[in-house]
């Protein structure tokens, strides 16, 4: 088997992520490839309605559903509404994990327990509190419906916006029972239990994966990266990469590899499966 850099694709800057990435070439029939939706698969947009998959990265998981082991999308978004706005329907064997976990959709079919019920206390309660604290205009809340997010990119002080909001949605998340979770220009008041990291280690212990490339570009990923170095002690090979923005530089800094925004990020997915194309082996 040829190397990584060999294949065309980045060289990660540590000796964990290229063992990784080698071990993803190597045995493919064993990789689980687990991406993030906004931010990674899709650029960041004001309104997340409008929020669209760049198409070379799902052609590219297309290619990689007939490649690998386990194709899956771990999204803070419903799950339904990452199939939506992704075009993920027509990737066969996709599996897509939102709300953290906390929805599975798979094969056309959506499986999801009711949200607890300090979601619906803290939704009864989200505008008065952003009324009270004089949150400007541009606020906006997202209702995910296991989840709430306060978004503040469309303020003319975005930054200021979300730091105001921080002790209150704090003291709300509190007083509801739910987890406060910050990220770009966002903050999200979800239940507890739920994040990437749980998500992923319960995917790759369902699908017995080797292998595993997680790949994210916010706060919320972070638990992702660190099941990574957990499996990877475990005896998984694995590799993390960051889709790197100006607004979030930690995630950067925990990852084996960075790339410049979704469009790198295609990029990889499309060197990867060009890579494993040129030499097949069958995927379980």
């Amino acid at each position: 088997m040829a190397s990584a850099e060999a294949n065309g694709l980045p060289v990660p800057r540590t000796a964990e992520g290229r063992a990784g990435l080698e071990a993803i070439l190597s045995d493919p029939a064993a990789a689980l490839i687990a991406m993030d939706f906004d931010g990674t698969l899709s650029p960041i947009v004001a309104d997340p309605r409008n929020a669209r998959a760049h198409p070379a990265a799902v052609a590219a998981l297309r290619e990689l559903a007939g490649l690998v082991g386990t194709v899956a999308v771990i999204t803070g978004r419903p799950a339904g509404e990452a199939v939506e706005l992704g075009g993920f329907g027509r990737i066969p064997g996709l599996i897509v994990l939102g709300h953290y976990g906390w929805e599975r959709w798979q094969d056309g079919a959506l499986a999801a327990p009711p949200p607890p019920p300090g979601v619906a206390a803290a939704r009864a309660r989200l505008p008065e509190l952003l009324a009270e604290t004089g949150a400007p205009e541009g606020t906006r809340i997202e209702d995910k419906g296991s989840a709430l997010a306060v978004h503040t990119r469309r303020t003319a002080d975005p930054a200021a916006a979300l730091a105001a909001l921080a002790e209150p949605l704090a003291d709300l998340a509190a007083a509801t029972g739910l987890m406060l979770e910050p990220g770009r220009l966002v903050i999200e008041l979800r239940p507890p239990g739920m994040d990437k990291g749980s998500a992923l280690t319960a995917l790759a212990a369902e699908r017995k994966s080797g292998a595993i490339l997680s790949a994210g570009d916010d706060l919320g990923d972070l638990p992702a990266f660190g099941a990574v170095r957990a499996l990877r002690a475990a005896g998984h090979p694995g590799l993390t990469v960051c889709s790197a923005s100006g607004e979030v530089s930690e995630l950067a800094a925990e990852a084996d590899l960075v790339a410049a925004g979704p469009d790198e990020v295609a990029a990889l997915l499309r060197s990867l499966a060009r890579s494993l194309a040129a030499s097949p082996r069958p995927a379980r």
